[in-house]
């Protein structure tokens, strides 16, 4: 066996890993909301995104790639340098998938295009140091490491707490819902068509302007508003809400209000609580005591009851609109982050071929299915590990907050696109469901798993950085 079908063999090894890896960690932020909501199955969950990760990899997953991602290193250092050139990629591939499997196992929810730039990063210095490095590029990435969470938390906050006061401060919140359900409708059908047509279809070229893709965005959110609607309404009533007996001068149910202002003074005692030291803070937490005491006895009441379960309704509407966010993200995710597998698998068999290393590589359609498959395997087999991360463990979900965090983490994803911001999928997901988080309290936040996770994206780059070479000099050890 010759030395150039023993590299291609271990590139197609290494892409399927990377591919996996992508799976297990990234490919579960897309459903991890709508697992943890309830929305849905962990089993649907993965039969949902796998057939759309996949759809998004191989139908519209660009069929030409940069050699080098995000183009942070200068190429022209391996100009008559073929042979390093390759064994950095598979380095490169090699590092960034360990990293990834490492963070899955840990349930970290990393950013796979910051593993593949760490990686390559590291690479660029080791070969052509410091000055091959285009660190403008690099700014740029870690700067995303704040814009992202920042941005979406920011919308995600905005977000719930008009969802909160439109609709579970409301009498009837079911019907309220049923109210406002056409414009949430056409506003999700709007941004996620832009979001497709920017970021999930931008590589088959549509070359669409703002305006047309605006306009196209604008028909489907009409269409789907109208079909939405119609079908809402289909949704009975578990239990009609007299309002007239809790009317009060034409002015907002007073139960609804009174338990919205205990509720929030519970939240207000237990940030004071939390805060306070010594005896202050045992006579606070007597006081806490009382008005959960209090919040309690009035969910025992009847009306209470009624609006629980008109709330369930609610909840149900949401979790149709969280699972259509969750789908979009899931195929223009496959879409555009299978070039992280394929991208350096692709640029090693370039070489191998004319022994030139170039600026763009050509993607061979047989390269997308295998990064499709080992995308689908990987979330199969060990996605479960992060969608426990973003469904469970940084705050509780439910299908409005799940949507609330889904939708926001969209809308952040498209105005980063237009404005030219650097974001991270990831990052812009995990600071959404941080926002609404917060909307209800931080103390309904782990602050232990926010921690690991910040950590584990500081870390990201530089484990990378500091693997590849290691990786590199074993792999230059071996064939060289």
């Amino acid at each position: 066996m010759s030395p150039d079908t023993i590299i291609i063999i271990l590139a197609l090894v290494f892409g399927f890993y990377m591919a996996w890896s992508i799976g297990a960690n990234d490919v579960a932020n897309a459903m991890g909301t709508s697992v943890g909501s309830g929305a849905l199955t962990l089993k649907k969950a993965i039969i949902i995104a796998s057939i759309l990760e996949f759809a998004g990899a191989f139908l519209v997953g660009s069929h030409v790639s940069e050699t080098i991602r995000k183009g942070i290193v200068d190429t022209s250092i391996f100009i008559g340098h073929a042979d390093i050139f390759v064994y950095g990629m598979l380095a490169a591939l090699l590092t960034a998938a360990i990293w990834l499997q490492v963070a899955s196992y840990f349930g970290w929810p990393v950013s796979t295009t910051h593993s593949i730039v760490g990686s390559i990063l590291g690479f660029g210095i080791l070969i052509g140091g410091v000055k091959a490095i285009h660190w403008g590029k690099i700014i740029s990435i870690t700067m995303s490491w704040v814009i992202s969470p920042v941005l979406s938390a920011t919308i995600a906050f905005i977000l719930f707490n008009i969802l909160r006061y439109k609709i579970y401060y409301q009498p009837d919140p079911l019907k309220a819902t049923k109210k406002l359900a056409p414009y949430l409708i056409f506003s999700v059908f709007f941004v996620l068509t832009l979001v497709l047509l920017f970021k999930g279809l931008k590589n088959i070229h549509l070359n669409l302007s703002f305006l047309s893709a605006t306009l196209i965005a604008v028909f489907v959110g009409i269409i789907a508003a109208f079909i939405g609607k119609s079908l809402i309404n289909k949704i009975k009533d578990d239990v009609s809400v007299d309002n007239t007996s809790d009317s009060y001068d034409g002015e907002e149910w007073p139960g609804a209000r009174l338990k919205f202002n205990i509720y929030r003074a519970q939240i207000r005692m237990e940030h004071a609580t939390h805060l306070a030291k010594g005896e202050l803070k045992e006579r606070l937490s007597g006081i806490l005591d009382s008005i959960k005491q209090v919040g309690s006895e009035l969910y025992l009441d009847e009306n209470v009851n009624i609006e629980k379960r008109n709330v369930q309704g609610v909840e149900r509407i949401f979790a149709y609109l969280q699972i259509l966010s969750a789908s979009f993200v899931a195929f223009a995710h496959g879409a555009n982050d299978v070039a992280n597998a394929v991208g350096p698998l692709a640029a090693i068999i370039t070489v191998i071929k004319t022994g030139m290393v170039s600026l763009k590589a050509p993607v061979p359609p047989w390269t997308l299915m295998l990064g499709g498959v080992g995308i689908v395997i990987g979330l199969a087999t060990w996605g479960w590990r992060v969608m426990m991360t973003i469904g469970k463990k940084i705050t509780e979900l439910t299908p409005s907050r799940g949507f609330a965090a889904e939708f926001s983490a969209a809308i952040t994803i498209l105005l980063a696109s237009k404005l030219g911001l650097p974001i991270s999928t990831t990052h812009t997901l995990v600071g959404a469901v941080l926002g609404v988080g917060m909307a209800r309290g931080f103390t309904s936040l782990d602050v232990r798993v926010i921690r690991n996770i910040v950590v584990s994206w500081v870390i990201t780059i530089p484990v990378g950085s500091i693997g590849v070479v290691i990786i590199y000099h074993i792999l230059k050890f071996i064939f060289m």
